[in-house]
């Protein structure tokens, strides 16, 4: 990718990770890059191929976040990667919200196969449910819906992301001891 493109791919996926569709209007970006509007048409042609092509850029970075969050071992570390890489959640977010349009619902599934996996054996310690994969598995996709609901820039940071999976923690608890007074 020539740097161009990057200055470009950059801003449109902030606004994006902000605004979600509507934030991509070409004239906008156009000034916060300095750039006119006859670059960003040279090099994507038009908006469609733009959104294309910032699909990809966040499908390349979601993929580095997954390796990051695979390797992962403790709460903390998990934190620490997901407020690195606050932007890129939002992006996300935003996926999730506008998952009536086919390519953003696409993109969404494709993240979600690897994302899920790298995922789960650190969010399996986290809301102490090592020894149920299954079960582990359906609270990460629920927890997911849910946080992907709640995360803004502004409440995305450790605090929160702590409190987020106490919460969760809990949930898990009392879902285990109702089990047992069943029982």
């Amino acid at each position: 990718m020539r740097e161009i493109e990057k200055i470009w791919l950059e801003k449109g996926y902030w606004c994006f990770a902000h605004e979600g569709p509507k934030g991509l209007k070409i004239e906008r970006l156009s000034k916060e890059v300095g750039k006119n509007k006859s670059s960003f048409y040279h090099l994507f042609a038009d908006l469609e191929v733009f959104t294309e092509s910032l699909l990809e850029f966040h499908l390349r970075r979601a993929k580095n976040i997954s390796a990051k969050e695979s390797n992962t071992k403790t709460e903390e570390e998990l934190i620490s990667i997901i407020i690195e890489h606050k932007i890129d959640l939002l992006f996300n977010r935003q996926l999730r919200v506008h998952r009536d349009n086919r390519t953003f619902k696409k993109c969404l599934s494709q993240i979600n196969q690897f994302s899920i996996q790298g995922l789960l054996p650190v969010w399996k310690n986290i809301i102490c449910l090592s020894g149920n994969n299954p079960l582990a598995k359906m609270v990460l996709h629920l927890s997911l819906e849910n946080f992907y609901l709640q995360i803004t820039y502004e409440t995305l940071n450790a605090d929160w992301l702590k409190e987020y999976f106490a919460d969760i923690r809990k949930m898990v608890l009392l879902f285990q001891e109702s089990k047992k007074d069943l029982n």
